[in-house]
């Protein structure tokens, strides 16, 4: 038999320190319930990913003390293996260092591992700091079991088409009675029951027992849900810890099959993991409140306009932070309607936040006046409707930096990815909780909030009302975009086209070649394709999105600026 404890935790990136005692005060917990191997994921030692701060000499030597003192930890423990990640300095030609897995017993490295396969897809680059290992996957011998580990994609090529090597396939030569896989998976839509199908199918295909264990956490851009899990060869998945919150799990394994710490059996877990709303909800909830409470703010400010992207924002700025810790600011201008401050009012007692009025008539006035002084003409179309977005946006970044607040932008993925936005103005800010859901998205999350909330959280009056931005008389979104779920489908098939899910990729599919297939079709795909690229200057210059789709705005789709494709 053999006890493993699954430490599932919220490291921060370059905190070494910090990471360091998390790990050890796990271990201490972990030795507590009789585990004799404890687990932590990848990169633990520096929270995953740490990107460029592995090129600052500083930080290396940090991490290389910080190591030593974790080493010397395990002292505490001397029964208990320790299975961490860290990154490793190596000696040669390539980089200087290596994606490492060490195992740690009472003061000592008994075991090192590289990472084998090193991703640079979508939101990876890990190829920029680390040279592959070359040594294939080792085994150990833990009591009478035989345990063989990997690093997070090292399990991932199992089909042979991505990478030339399959360290899966060749740690299963060595007949292991368990491999241990430690992983920092960030979350997208789809991505929990994508991983549990590839460890479930591996474990019945080579006949062993597996773990997975991820960390949890927003890291800028990124989420990671933790979900950690353990599958049999027969059972599939019999064991996942909890999606967005921190746990050390213990599991026993016997005769190749998982129970609970108590001894008691394990059963399968459902395929079926949160619905699509469900699961944004809680991404962009734990995304917000650790990248405020990384980056030192705990009060945030939302410009609230009465409509759904900033109602939207404001829910769920309220849950993440609490209701005394969110303001709204509404601003109107002459030409907006009674129900953009009227709306917003409701909205901010239902969820009981404060709400403060800085009307922006007086302000866009005199840059009117003071424009036709100086360059000889009035302001007037886009100039003049982009000059109340960037006042608003000038009024919201004076609070956020006279009370400590973070501003949160409010665009959707829909605006962003046709530039439906104003630079400088509705851009501002220090982080976007909702740019990577469509419109039609957006709606649906926002009905979500009241369907569980028992009432009206967001106002019947602002779902049922026509999106607009308010800029001119009578304006619409409509008078410059498509109806929201046609072009929603397009951007899908642009943006995402095959990393969609198979059941939205088949929707989008048939809806995208019924378009194609007119002529009027056929020249809305194009102009929408023409916005898309015409606007990733504005992309470039926006403040950070929570990624919740396989492909968001960011480090995720990386686009040139200056370039012609049609």
């Amino acid at each position: 038999m053999l006890t493993l404890s699954l430490a599932q935790l919220n490291f921060t990136i370059g905190d070494v320190s910090g990471n360091t005692k998390r790990m050890a005060s796990a271990a201490q917990y972990a030795a507590g319930q009789g585990a004799q191997v404890v687990v932590f994921s990848e990169l633990a030692l520096t929270g995953y990913p740490p990107a460029d701060l592995l090129n600052e000499p500083d930080f290396l030597s940090k991490a290389d003390l910080a190591l030593e003192k974790l080493i010397e930890s395990s002292r505490a423990t001397p029964d208990l293996y320790w299975v961490v990640g860290a990154p490793l300095r190596r000696a040669g030609a390539g980089k200087a260092l290596e994606n490492g897995l060490l195992v740690l017993k009472d003061g000592a490295v008994i075991l090192q591992y590289a990472k084998q396969l090193l991703p640079t897809y979508g939101v990876f680059d890990e190829r920029r700091y680390f040279e592959p290992g070359s040594e294939a996957a080792p085994v150990l011998e833990i009591g009478d079991m035989r345990v063989g580990f990997l690093v997070c994609e090292d399990a991932w090529n199992d089909d042979g088409k991505a990478y030339p090597v399959n360290p899966l396939a060749q740690l299963a030569e060595k007949q292991p009675n368990l491999v241990i896989v430690i992983n920092a998976s960030p979350s997208c839509i789809g991505k929990r029951e994508e991983r549990q199908s590839l460890i479930a199918s591996a474990s019945r295909r080579y006949d062993f027992p597996m773990v997975y264990v991820n960390q949890i956490g927003g890291h800028d851009q990124l989420v990671f849900d933790g979900a950690s899990f353990a599958a049999t060869p027969s059972g599939g998945v019999v064991f996942e810890a909890e999606r967005f919150e921190e746990a050390l799990s213990t599991l026993r394994l016997q005769y190749g099959m998982f129970f609970s710490a108590d001894g008691s059996e394990l059963n399968s877990v459902s395929a079926e993991g949160l619905s699509a709303v469900a699961f944004y909800r809680r991404q962009i909830v734990l995304g917000l409140r650790d990248y405020a409470r990384r980056c030192g703010f705990d009060r945030v400010v939302v410009g609230s306009s009465g409509g759904i992207d900033s109602a939207l924002t404001l829910a769920l700025a309220v849950e993440a932070m609490g209701p005394e810790n969110v303001t709204a600011v509404t601003m109107p201008s002459r030409v907006s309607s009674l129900g953009s401050v009227n709306d917003s009012v409701t909205l901010a007692r239902n969820l009981g936040i404060q709400v403060i009025e800085h009307p922006i008539r007086d302000l866009v006035s005199t840059y009117e006046q003071n424009f036709r002084g100086a360059f000889g003409e009035p302001l007037k179309g886009v100039a003049l409707e982009n000059l109340q977005a960037r006042a608003r946006g000038t009024v919201l970044m004076e609070y956020s930096n006279q009370f400590g607040a973070l501003l949160l932008t409010t665009g959707n993925k829909s605006e962003i990815s046709v530039g439906y936005c104003t630079l400088y103005g509705d851009t501002n800010g220090g982080l976007g909780l909702i740019g990577d859901l469509y419109k039609t998205e957006v709606f649906a999350l926002a009905r979500h909030i009241n369907e569980t909330a028992g009432r009206e959280v967001i106002p019947a009056a602002i779902l049922n009302k026509p999106p607009s931005a308010e800029l001119a008389p009578g304006q619409k979104d409509t008078d410059s975009l498509p109806p929201y779920p046609v072009l929603d489908t397009i951007l899908k098939a642009l943006i995402e086209g095959e990393r969609l899910g198979r059941a939205e990729r088949d929707e989008v599919k048939a809806a995208w070649d019924g378009l194609l297939g007119t002529k009027d079709g056929a020249a809305l795909i194009a102009r929408v394709r023409r916005m898309i690229w015409k606007n990733e200057y504005k992309r470039r210059q926006s403040p950070p999105i929570l990624r919740l789709r396989p492909r968001a705005f960011g480090s995720g789709r990386q686009m040139p600026i200056a370039a012609k494709y049609e």
